[in-house]
Order: C-alpha cells, then structure tokens, then sequence
C-alpha cells in the first residue's frame, strides 16, 4: 500500500511544492484556521507531481499511450502540418488528462525523433477538438524502428501554461521512457501511421506507458466501446 502512495516525484515538481509548502506556512502565521487549506493544497500540489513507475509492453510494433487520461477523440486528421510529414489523412487519438492524472508524459514507441516543434497559441479547454489547433503545443515528429512514421503533440490546457519535452532531435528513445510534461490540465494527441488501426475507444481510461493504443504489426480493425 506504501509503494502505491509514497511515488516519486517528478523534478519539476519540487519548486511548486516549495512554493505550496512555504505559503502554507505564512497562511498559518496569519490565522490558524488558514493551516489545513494551506495542507490540502501543499498535499493536492504533491499529488499532482507524482511519477510512479510503470511496466510498459516491450513488444515491436505497439504503440503505447504517452499520457494519463480520457480517450475524448478517435478518428481521422491530417498529419500536423508544422511538421512536414505529408498530405493525406492518419488516425488520431486524443488523451486528455486532467488536474488529478498523472502528468508525466511517455514515449509512444521505440524509435529516433525526427523534428520538435514548438507553436505558441492560446489556452482554451485542451477538450475541445479545437484545442488541436489553437493550443499552445509542442510537437515531436519520430520514426519507429521499423521505420513507420509516428507524430504526437504536447497541448497546453486552460489551466496549463508551461509544456516540458526533455528530448531532442536525433535522439532515439524506447517506449514508455519518460519525455516530458505538462503541467496542470493538459492533452496529449498521437498521430498513428496511415494503415494503423486505433485499439482504443472513446471515453477509455489509458494509463502513460501501459495501455497499447495501436499495434503497427496487427490487423486487428479499429475497436469500438460501450459503457457497461
């Protein structure tokens, strides 16, 4: 049960716990009652910031979700037009996480990052379709290893104001590693190679690093889901 509680931390992390910490600490100077608010959201500010582990699946060919959250959209885009990947359109899966998920984003799958690129843009509700455009994001361009074309972007939220991608170009990374985060309300949107299947549904809880989104060596067609 401890394991489950006491996680890591993320780095980033650290500052805004002290920041939660030491207002807290003020708060209480000025009046008593001012203590357990100041608790509940030092505590809120750790829970946020949390890093478990995680057991990704190793297999060549999966796709695996790069974020905690809901599935809010499945279905087909253009590739990204900030990075170059080509005309015609892929399949789409968006995961929104919200103030309570883990935000520590993951690699998608095995492979070498092609192109970053970053666009300012606004902060409405990282829900909405809209958000894929408007949004303030961080996209990253990536080759598998099998040399299948895999894109996903990092989009700020409404709450969300500072997006962190660690990783650079030319880099070659493996599924599930750790890659950066978004802070507080966030989406994260993958863009599927073209004859890719999307495994998810909408209104389907993923989990960053675990839960398989697209198997590129499958035939498997796109799933469908209810709620039950």
């Amino acid at each position: 049960m401890l394991n489950s509680i006491l996680v890591p931390i993320a780095r980033e992390g650290r500052p805004f716990i002290a920041i939660f910490a030491v207002a807290t600490v003020v708060l209480a100077l000025i009046a008593d009652w001012l203590l357990f608010p100041g608790l509940v959201l030092t505590a809120w500010c750790v829970y946020f910031f949390r890093d478990p582990d995680r057991v990704t699946p190793v297999r060549s060919g999966l796709v695996i979700s790069p974020a905690d959250g809901e599935v809010v959209s499945v279905g087909p885009a253009p590739w990204p037009k900030e990075l170059a990947m080509g005309d015609g359109e892929v399949q789409r899966v968006c995961i929104f996480m919200n103030v309570f998920d883990v935000h520590v984003n993951r690699m998608p799958a095995d492979g070498r990052v092609v192109k970053l690129a970053y666009v300012p843009g606004a902060f409405v509700n990282a829900s909405l379709d809209k958000a894929s455009d408007q949004n303030e994001r961080q996209l990253v361009a990536m080759e598998t290893r099998d040399g299948q074309p895999l894109a996903f972007v990092q989009i700020a939220g409404l709450v969300a104001r500072r997006i962190v991608c660690k990783i650079s170009e030319g880099q070659t990374l493996l599924a599930g590693e750790r890659m950066g985060m978004i802070r507080f309300g966030s989406r994260v949107d993958v863009y599927l190679p073209p004859e890719a299947a999307p495994l998810v549904a909408v209104g389907q809880r993923c989990v960053a690093g675990e839960t398989v989104i697209a198997d590129l060596e499958g035939t498997e067609k796109a799933r469908e889901g209810a709620i039950r």
